[in-house]
């Protein structure tokens, strides 16, 4: 079957982690890992949520746009882990054509949507620091709510954008993919014409947006830093270990998706281990950051534990 565009590829195969037919066991111990860590995916940033919404204490907007990073991360992590379990246990790991349009674009709706999230978390802190006694009038919930809606209609133009190209190019083969899920600059590599420009255009809206976000970010928690050196002790230590915990997520969250998408014309052999920190890895990471350097999450699950044992005594 030829689509319209030319393409003849009707479906791709994985490489994935390990060759199946000679690293069994390999397979199948990894399949165990990352079961245990999609699981702790799940549920950790389950929690987080169940957290923000039953706990009164964490009814404001930090913890808000905190739930909705979970969820983000919890989305994120099912995009592409339930995937990469099936190819630990299948001896042709292959996807359709329209399914990996498909992973292509909620992988990158939501990676757009948390690229912005993590922006207004910046400018919330931002208003919390420098403007503490004007902080609910300026982040109260209609700007919040604008805010996410904003991220979401960001997110998705960025990623029907990606779309948008890779379903014009034409694929009659070689389809193995040398991953674990479909991305864009694998999937570009594969097309039958001369990518060069599809590739310049996927480093502009990819690799240089997100590298001049986290220049930007790491620029504004750095005046952060600075201002709260004037501060007092008493508030300067619980807005530190927030920036603290924002910095690192950012971090985790940036940092491979710049070395991915920066560069996009040539493979190197740590590219799978990148695309397994920033896909299966980060999103574990993120509750276990936030719960254990955040006094108020602490004591929201403190409290929820103890609601649960007088309840199941």
């Amino acid at each position: 079957m030829e689509l319209e565009n030319g393409t003849k590829v009707t479906e791709f195969i994985f490489l994935g982690l390990t060759n199946f037919l000679t690293n069994q066991g390999m397979n199948l111990l990894l399949f165990v890992i990352f079961l245990a860590v999609y699981s702790a995916t799940v549920l950790g940033n389950l929690l987080i949520m169940a957290l923000v919404i039953s706990s009164q204490a964490l009814h404001i907007p930090m913890y808000f746009l905190l739930a909705n990073l979970s969820f983000l991360d919890f989305c994120y992590s099912t995009v592409t882990a339930p995937k990469m379990l099936g190819g630990f246990l299948s001896r042709v790991n292959s996807i359709s054509y329209g399914d990996c349009m498909a992973q292509i674009f909620f992988f990158h709706f939501i990676g757009g949507i948390k690229i912005f999230l993590l922006t207004i978390m910046a400018y919330d802190r931002y208003i919390a620091i420098f403007y503490p006694l004007r902080y609910n009038i300026i982040m109260n919930w209609t700007v919040c709510h604008g805010l996410l809606c904003g991220s979401w209609v960001g997110g998705f133009i960025h990623s029907i954008v990606q779309v948008a190209i890779v379903v014009q190019l034409p694929f009659c083969g070689p389809n193995v993919l040398d991953n674990f899920y479909c991305d864009v600059p694998q999937v570009v590599k594969l097309a039958c014409m001369d990518n060069f420009v599809v590739e310049l255009l996927m480093v502009s809206n990819n690799g240089l947006v997100t590298l001049m976000c986290f220049v930007l970010l790491l620029a504004s928690y750095s005046v952060l830093l600075a201002k709260l050196r004037t501060q007092s002790a008493s508030g300067r230590g619980k807005a530190m270990s927030t920036c603290a915990s924002h910095i690192t997520v950012i971090t985790l969250v940036f940092g491979p998706c710049i070395y991915i998408y920066a560069q996009p014309f040539h493979s190197f052999p740590i590219d799978k281990a990148v695309s397994i920190l920033y896909t299966v890895i980060t999103p574990v990471l993120n509750p276990i950051i936030y719960t254990l350097r955040n006094k108020d999450v602490k004591v929201a699950m403190y409290k929820l534990r103890n609601c649960h044992q007088k309840l199941n005594p």
